[in-house]
């Protein structure tokens, strides 16, 4: 490919184009994982669908491979390529919200943190991300976990509608009335059949005040707390949402200086309701043990939605497996403990996330998305800086899941969670034979190249 060729698109576009030799290449190739150090040959910054269709028309011409960028947060690197072209819809903010019908529209560049900001303006919000930089498309596109979950489901149950470009250059609308196939495998079968300019979601009210906060525990009292935390939310309403983690303590102000830098478990709490029931509600938690630091209060739910945001700072190492857990007895629970006593870094988590509430009465006939109807969720994060020692850290990771086998409820789980390793035969075990075979004719009709190849790619039949 020319330097004119390039310069054919620059032309084309309305939005940025960054090659290996521009100012700022550098800083538009990053991704959040700083355990992929990519280079594309393009990096196309679209402000709108246009700029999208004269990228993919680009791509096509050079025989470039297509990845395509949100919020850049995809822990298997598929958000960016070597020398392929990347799509990246960071610049596309648009926000268009309708308080009275609980609806709105929402550009594919937004962050969690920039959609929060918007919604919560009327005291409405869509379960998002739990690191708030994380984008909006592909948080949505491949499940969408986050604390709301268990009031409201994932992200992708909430999305009613969406404006995508396909492979082949077209802008299509896709609602319950235009392409409702296309918008069934959109809610859950992740950046398989275009990509997504625009969304729209179904909005709920939370907040803008909501009881939450957080509880730091010494690693001494994790095995009594986490069997209290299991048996207290097998009977709790689905407006508290949280979880519980292995986590080092980080060196904060808020954190003792004797607590710095020693193992730790916490607790993240949200009630998703008045403040006042909510202090209620979680008063058996508050109360229980002799906490480090407890931080409890009624606050912005924009805020709570940034408390972990330190801990997974953009370009970190990271490497994670995640799964659900068909029961969390005793001895899964030791296992965790004694696991999290071994970790290799300081900055892993090992979280534990309950699911049940919404989860468990989702419509899942409505979409893509087939998330197993477990009661425990676990993310074991392994992340580090540099490159020393990495495969230290990912063979911990892998130990963990290897670990907690007995308990798995059979592997399946959604897009977002397989890593790459984790083999094809993960994601048809997720999906089910009927949902699989129903996306891939899906994926004949809107993309039978696969020029979308990257992600957890559900191939066209002919690739079969």
């Amino acid at each position: 490919m020319t330097t004119d060729t390039a310069a054919d698109l620059a032309l084309a576009m309305s939005g940025e184009l960054f090659g290996p030799a521009d100012p700022g290449y550098d800083e538009a190739r990053k991704i959040a994982n700083g355990d992929h150090d990519l280079h594309p040959a393009l990096v196309a910054r679209c402000f709108g669908p246009e700029d999208v269709v004269a990228a993919l028309a680009h791509a096509r011409q050079h025989g470039l491979r297509v990845a395509v960028r949100g919020g850049g947060h995809s822990t298997a690197g598929y958000s960016s390529c070597d020398g392929g072209l990347v799509i990246d819809t960071g610049p596309m903010k648009e926000v268009a919200i309708d308080p009275g019908a609980r609806t709105g529209r929402f550009g594919a560049g937004l962050s969690w943190a920039e959609f929060d900001a918007a919604t919560q303006e009327y005291g409405l919000a869509v379960t998002g991300g739990r690191v708030s930089d994380t984008g909006v498309a592909g948080l949505t596109l491949g499940s969408g976990s986050g604390w709301l979950e268990r009031m409201y489901g994932p992200s992708a149950a909430s999305l009613v509608s969406a404006q995508v470009v396909t492979a082949d250059g077209r802008t299509v609308e896709t609602d319950a009335e235009q392409h409702p196939e296309l918008l069934w495998g959109l809610r859950g079968g992740g950046g398989n059949f275009g990509v997504v300019t625009r969304f729209g979601f179904r909005l709920h009210p939370v907040g803008p005040i909501v009881q939450g906060g957080m509880i730091l525990h010494p690693a001494s009292a994790a095995r009594a707390l986490t069997r209290y935390y299991r048996d207290f939310m097998a009977e709790a309403p689905d407006e508290v949402g949280g979880g519980l983690a292995m986590i080092t303590a980080p060196p904060a102000p808020f954190v003792p200086e004797r607590a710095r830098g020693q193992l730790a478990c916490a607790l993240v709490l949200l009630y998703v309701g008045d403040p006042d029931e909510g202090e209620r509600a979680l008063r058996p938690l508050v109360d229980w043990g002799d906490p480090w630091v407890t931080q409890v209060q009624p606050m912005p739910y924009s805020v709570l939605q940034q408390l972990l945001d330190e801990g997974s700072p953009r370009g970190i190492g990271e490497y994670f497996k995640v799964d659900a857990l068909r029961a969390l007895p005793d001895e899964a629970i030791d296992a965790f403990v004694d696991h999290a006593e071994k970790v290799t870094s300081p900055l892993t988590q090992l979280v534990l996330c309950p699911m049940g509430g919404a989860m468990s009465r989702l419509d899942r006939a409505s979409m893509a998305l087939n998330p197993p109807d477990a009661p425990w969720l676990y993310f074991c994060l392994s992340m580090w800086w540099g490159s020393d020692g990495r495969e230290r850290h990912v063979a911990w990771a892998r130990s963990f899941m290897d670990l907690m086998r007995p308990w798995s409820a059979g592997g399946a789980t959604v897009p977002n969670f397989i890593a790459a390793d984790d083999g094809r035969g993960r994601l048809l075990t997720s999906f089910g034979p009927e949902k699989y075979a129903r996306l891939v004719a899906l994926k004949d009709v809107y993309d039978p190249d696969n020029v979308f190849s990257l992600n957890q790619n559900i191939p066209p039949s002919r690739l079969i």
